[in-house]
């Protein structure tokens, strides 16, 4: 038996010479998913490397989760052991990879080759050496099968008879071989032996880096929306009267004409009455206050039940087809609270908290009381009946057509409810996007992120100066959270009216609007109050609205003269026609000589589609400065004039050199949005921009 031992141990292979570490990227050791949308490509870069004085070869292995075989894409070296490779994904799913290396010993052989033919030496035995290493190859090719490995193996044959003829040739020179040698340099160190060695290079020995790391591919509105919030209830034509899913088709052209991909909609469900809240949050409501819409349920219905004042569930079904008719897709809100009028209180009060007198637990957050809302106890006994309840509802929605949600507090449940939830949907169904609405802790709403949560709010609204923004976006774009945090803008929520937009007038609407749009390539306003520039606070100092259409039904009229429809219009054209700012990872800001600018370049990977931005963030005053420009990491000749066509007014100027001068009025134009045109002549000396 020991002596089988011994036998069987000299057969395996020994130990793999060939370090992978510095893996990236992966999210806490792949625990979580990197997140990509169709036709991405996925950039990995690892430190890979050997003992001694050999050379390494590496390759990214990837496929799609469930696959048996894997797609290797090639490695090439940074410099310094860092190895970079890449590979797409075409399809939405999961796909998963991991890296592998080897000692390169053909291409070490090959390298060694090259200097000693340079420097006369006698090379004879070293071409006999190759040529058992391209022998050894087509072994390698032959049982294979198929009937391309078979010819590689029959090619690498010749090749390796080829080699001994050179080997001869050079023995009869005296051992030496000419650097100018055609037949030296077509059969040693010809692409098709290159491409061949490669494909059949000796791995017996090679590392394997121990994890697989996932990758979760989304549709393409994952990274690239533009959202528009609107209350269905407001939607009627006539002041006073309660907003209908028809009234909601009238105003389907309205937003579709702005440009936008989403319209997004508050609860439909059933308000309750126990509690309500009337005008301006009041704790009592009146007969006529219709209430907060995340108050969900009443004897009417609950979660999967619609406003019997907005119409029927055939009614929202409609909504949702007519939407698609104008290139639009509904998102609803998700929010996993209920009224304490809702049906679940009375058929599951197990999945309440309940206080010392044996009263339901409201939701409050000190010192705001929100007697109008029950969370549920998500810790409750019957946790599981209750976490099985709450999936159901998302795929009854699921069955009516949305395949959007905006997640209303998410940081308020536990992660691993999240973590189940997303989980179980993307199984079943992947196109189905979650965006998550948490203003709170920076790991809390990053932890979302990794959980699965497709999209998630950001800190925006409150990020004004110059310092701040550049920060801010840097962290969002080029630390590791550009590889799962999804930002979205939104300059005004139904919650949130900024002071910078309570103070700065129409300017700072435009201003935000600019830069939300620009900055992230996912964004999305609540209107019609966004683009009709409602601006009063509830009072001095606080970020709610005076009058919020939360607690009441509004009368938007959206024919005003002085609405920013036109421009909303123009800024989501001109991100849909220019690919640089459907993405966020090639933000780039760039030096201007004034606090109150700011300046920041997108781009696509090749360059054919620049977009240089100027924003002057100070709402009343005019300011100017000299934008400095990186050219050359722009393709831009330092001595060729280039033109920026500005898209937001159709004006066009001529740029010389890397510092040029702009300014910038908030009345009349508070923002540039420049494409950069390069100069080309053609081959009868006419000079064009493009």
């Amino acid at each position: 038996m020991k002596h089988r031992s011994a036998r069987a141990s000299q057969q395996l292979p020994p130990p793999p010479r060939v370090v992978i570490e510095n893996v990236h990227p992966q999210i806490e050791g792949g625990r979580y998913p990197i997140k990509r949308v169709e036709g991405d490509k996925v950039t990995v870069t690892a430190d890979i490397f050997a003992d001694g004085h050999d050379l390494v070869s590496a390759v990214v292995l990837h496929r799609r989760v469930g696959e048996a075989a894997w797609n290797e894409s090639p490695m090439c070296e940074l410099g310094n052991d860092r190895w970079m490779g890449s590979f797409e994904v075409p399809q939405m799913g999961r796909y998963e990879y991991t890296l592998q290396g080897w000692v390169d010993y053909f291409r070490t052989w090959r390298l060694a080759l090259g200097k000693k033919v340079e420097a006369g030496q006698d090379v004879s035995v070293d071409l006999l050496i190759g040529a058992e290493l391209v022998e050894q190859a087509a072994k390698r090719a032959e049982p294979h099968g198929g009937n391309g490995r078979a010819l590689d193996g029959l090619r690498l044959r010749a090749l390796a008879e080829e080699l001994r003829r050179t080997a001869r040739r050079a023995e009869q020179n005296g051992g030496s071989a000419s650097a100018n040698d055609p037949a030296l340099v077509e059969e040693v160190f010809s692409e098709e032996l290159a491409v061949l060695m490669d494909r059949h290079a000796e791995r017996r020995s090679a590392a394997t880096y121990e994890k697989l790391l996932p990758v979760v591919v989304d549709r393409r509105q994952a990274l690239f929306s533009a959202w528009y919030e609107m209350f269905p209830r407001s939607c009627s034509p006539e002041p006073g009267r309660h907003g209908t899913f028809q009234d909601c088709e009238l105003r389907l052209p309205y937003v579709a004409e702005m440009g936008f991909d989403v319209l997004y909609l508050p609860p439909i469900h059933p308000i309750g009455r126990v509690h309500r809240k009337g005008k301006n949050n009041a704790v009592e409501a009146g007969p006529e206050d219709v209430g907060s819409p995340w108050a969900i349920g009443s004897e009417e219905g609950g979660h999967k039940s619609v406003h019997p004042q907005l119409g029927s569930l055939e009614d929202f079904k409609h909504l949702v087809a007519k939407a698609r008719e104008f290139g639009l897709e509904i998102a609803l809100d998700l929010a996993f609270q209920c009224a304490p009028d809702h049906p679940y209180v009375k058929q599951h009060p197990e999945w309440f908290r309940h206080r010392p007198d044996g009263s339901i637990q409201y939701a409050e957050n000190p010192p705001k009381k929100y007697e109008d809302i029950y969370p549920f106890d998500f810790e409750c006994v019957q946790w599981r009946k209750l976490w099985e309840e709450l999936k159901s509802i998302v795929v009854f929605w699921i069955k009516q057509g949305v395949r959007l949600f905006r997640v209303d507090n998410p940081h308020t449940k536990p992660f691993a409810f999240w973590e189940w939830l997303l989980a179980e949907i993307r199984r079943d169904y992947p196109d189905v996007l979650f965006l998550a609405e948490a203003f709170t802790r920076p790991r809390v709403m990053e932890r979302l992120a990794k959980l699965g949560f497709t999209q998630s709010y950001t800190y925006f609204a409150w990020r004004n100066t110059k310092w701040e923004l550049t920060q801010y976006l840097t962290e969002l774009t080029q630390t590791e959270l550009k590889e799962y945090y999804r930002p979205h803008f939104w300059p005004n929520t139904p919650d949130i009216l900024t002071e910078y937009l309570q103070y700065g007038g129409r300017p700072a609407f435009i201003v935000r609007l600019v830069l939300a749009a620009t900055l992230s390539a996912g964004y999305g306003i609540y209107g019609p109050a966004f683009e009709l520039c409602e601006n009063r606070p509830l009072a001095p100092g606080r970020e709610e609205y005076l009058d919020a259409e939360k607690y009441e039904i509004k009368h938007w009229d959206i024919t005003r003269p002085d609405s920013l429809k036109d421009l909303v219009g123009r800024v989501n054209r001109i991100r849909r026609e220019n690919p640089a700012l459907q993405t966020n990872h090639t933000l780039r800001f760039h030096t201007v000589e004034n606090e109150q600018l700011i300046a920041y370049t997108k781009s696509t990977e090749d360059l054919t589609n620049v977009i240089l931005v100027v924003v002057n963030l100070d709402p009343h005053h005019m300011q100017c400065g000299m934008v400095e420009l990186p050219l050359e990491s722009l393709a831009i000749d330092p001595h060729q004039p280039y033109q920026v066509h500005d898209l937001l007014a159709d004006a066009r100027y001529l740029w010389h050199g890397p510092r040029n001068y702009v300014e910038l009025h908030p009345q009349t134009t508070p923002a540039h949005i420049f494409r950069i045109r390069r100069r080309v002549r053609t081959e009868r000396d006419f000079d064009y921009f493009m």
